[in-house]
Order: structure tokens, then sequence, then C-alpha cells
């Protein structure tokens, strides 16, 4: 078994650097953590060490928003409050895909960005 620290980041690349860093600022409140150039972004939430990697790629630009086998990739909505947290992603850009409860208590959403990558808002 090889020790870790945890998942260190996501990379996705993207079609339009501007409308993606709008979406996860404005969405989960992302700070920028520091940039490669003008073609990557990293962002974190508030208060952990996750990053989002942003990519603007020109010759990458036709796989964004397909996953590539990954389904999803998800984020824990604090306050519980999921009804505002999809309005917040339609205002940004995304769209509501499917909600629902995995169990009694724990409602969910899909939702797309506006690339098309599917992210999980959760309740815990």
């Amino acid at each position: 078994m090889i020790r870790t620290k945890g998942l260190t980041h996501i990379h996705l690349i993207v079609r339009d650097m501007e409308r993606s860093l709008h979406f996860y600022r404005n969405v989960f409140g992302m700070r920028e953590q520091f940039k490669v150039g003008d073609e990557m972004v990293f962002l974190h939430t508030p208060r952990s060490k996750d990053l989002i990697t942003l990519h603007e790629d020109g010759d990458a630009a036709d796989v964004a928003g397909t996953s590539g086998g990954i389904a999803h990739f998800g984020f824990s909505v604090v306050d519980g409050d999921l009804e505002a947290a999809i309005k917040e992603v339609k205002r940004a850009g995304g769209k509501l895909l499917e909600r629902g409860h995995h169990s009694p208590g724990a409602p969910y959403a899909y939702v797309a960005d506006p690339d098309g990558y599917v992210i999980e808002l959760g309740v815990d």
C-alpha cells in the first residue's frame, strides 16, 4: 500500500478559461492558488487543500467536457442548502442534470459545468 495524504488535484481541459474561472469562483468560491502561463490555473476551495487545475489547451479542446471513464467528481455542500447550490450553478452557466436521495436524509444533485463536466453536490 502506498501511504498518501489524499487526492491532490483533478486536471480539467477547458474550452474557455475565463468562463471556467467564473463558474468555479462563483459556484464554489474557489480561489487562485497559482498560474502556469495564461493556459493553466490552479484553484482551491477555501479552508481545504483540494485543487482543480483548469487548462485551456487548444490542442485538446475537442476532449474538454468528456470524462474518459470518470463519471463525475463531487463537492459536499457544507450548509446543506442544496437548492441554493443548484441555483448558483445555473446562474454561473452550468445546468442541473439529476437530483434525488442516495438514502433518507442524503440528498444529492448532479450538475454540469459549462464544459459539461459532471459534478455531484451532496449533503453530509
